[in-house]
């Protein structure tokens, strides 16, 4: 052994932690409910433990209700939404496969980008960034491209438009195509009935009205989707995402199969995940699709009486969960969320890709979703406004 002496730890990391609490009203990660961050301080388990084993089958019951479906292959990933794109297209998407991407904002192109890396061909149809698609502009495309699957987001985050999604399914059944869809910024805010609507396979997120930490995909595929990955002519990219394997694990797709390790699941993330879907369960997803939708309108009637507009022009096609909210002329986005920040610890985000400082982001999602933190977003950002522009020398128009 080495007669060597250590290098001394730095100094940071001997300082105690120091986490601020923080009201999180930008596009994600949202605040986590008291008792979800209970739940995942709970003893840490071993991953086939019994006990542990009841914990999945519990979320698998769970995003059943969550996604409104009957699917054997229910079950979360470890990882973020992006986790969700990976585990769904990389295992669907076959070397030369022809893919349908509905492009209206920053997903759908990386959805785009994904597919090209898995040795896939997208073939984009597209609309102005704030605007959603129509049922006969994708049969249009379906008929004439002939894709062997096509991708949807339901809630684009970077645009705060909300895509419906009714029919798609149907549409694609006729035209031989499988359907994915990204509800990560959507799904327990807005409708969304999995089996009914036709849906093939779909992805969400943890960190958003789940009420739960980022780090946790939860995704589902159906009978048809299950189909096609057999039938693939090359193994899939990843074994971490590979859905056989990630079966051997979770219990299907012979549920009468012991389980086997796979990987090390990120134990008290799964538990913080079962205490959210307990939640959604409890309130119903009824009731908070309703919620959703009259904070999100409280907050677009607040801003219209400070005579700030949203980006997204057309009410049926806003997004309740992340509200893209155009800055007014004259108005810098950065100083105004550094403001919200700096002086009450709220965070309001600005734009992304296209829409980069040229709007906000407001988001009001699961825990989040209140009448209380509405009033305060609008209150801190009249004041903000008020006084950065006065400290810039501007006007505002307010």
């Amino acid at each position: 052994m080495d007669d060597l002496p250590c290098r001394p730890p730095d100094q940071v990391i001997l300082r105690p932690l120091d986490v601020p609490h923080k009201t999180l009203l930008g596009p994600g990660p949202s605040n986590c409910p008291p008792r979800v961050l209970a739940a995942a301080s709970r003893p840490v388990l071993g991953h086939l433990h019994k006990e542990f084993v009841k914990v999945m089958s519990d979320i698998q019951a769970g995003l059943r209700y969550a996604f409104q479906t009957q699917n054997d292959m229910t079950f979360a990933v470890d990882g973020s939404g992006h986790a969700g794109m990976e585990v769904t297209l990389g295992n669907l998407v076959d070397k030369g496969d022809v893919v349908l991407v509905a492009c209206n904002g920053l997903w759908g192109e990386r959805a785009c980008r994904l597919i090209s890396r898995l040795g896939g061909i997208p073939k984009r149809i597209t609309r102005p960034v704030g605007e959603v698609f129509s049922n006969s502009e994708i049969e249009d495309a379906l008929k004439a491209l002939h894709p062997t699957l096509m991708f949807v987001t339901q809630g684009e985050s970077s645009a705060g438009t909300l895509q419906p999604v009714s029919g798609i399914g149907r549409l694609c059944r006729l035209y031989n195509c499988l359907l994915v869809v990204d509800t990560v910024a959507s799904l327990g805010a807005v409708p969304f009935f999995m089996d009914k609507w036709g849906v093939d396979a779909v992805y969400t997120g943890s960190q958003k009205v789940l009420n739960c930490p980022s780090g946790l995909a939860p995704v589902s595929f159906n009978p048809r989707a299950w189909k096609k990955y057999c039938a693939r002519q090359n193994p899939t990219s990843s074994y971490y995402f590979d859905l056989r394997e990630l079966g051997t694990y979770w219990g299907f797709p012979d549920t009468a199969a012991p389980r086997k390790y796979h990987h090390t699941a990120s134990i008290n993330s799964f538990y913080a995940l079962r205490e959210g879907l307990a939640i959604v369960a409890e309130e119903g997803l009824e009731n908070m699709w309703t919620r959703h939708a009259a904070n999100a309108s409280r907050l677009w009637q607040g801003l219209e009486r400070m005579n700030i507009s949203m980006a997204v022009s057309n009410k049926a096609a806003r997004l309740p969960t992340v509200n893209v909210v155009v800055v007014p002329k004259g108005v810098n986005w950065k100083a105004v969320a550094d403001y919200a920040n700096d002086e009450y610890r709220l965070e309001i985000a600005g734009g992304l890709g296209p829409s980069a400082g040229k709007v906000w982001r407001i988001g009001l999602m699961g825990y989040n979703s209140t009448a209380h933190n509405v009033d305060f977003a609008l209150r801190v950002l009249m004041e903000a406004i008020e006084k950065t522009c006065r400290q810039s020398g501007t006007r505002s128009k307010l």
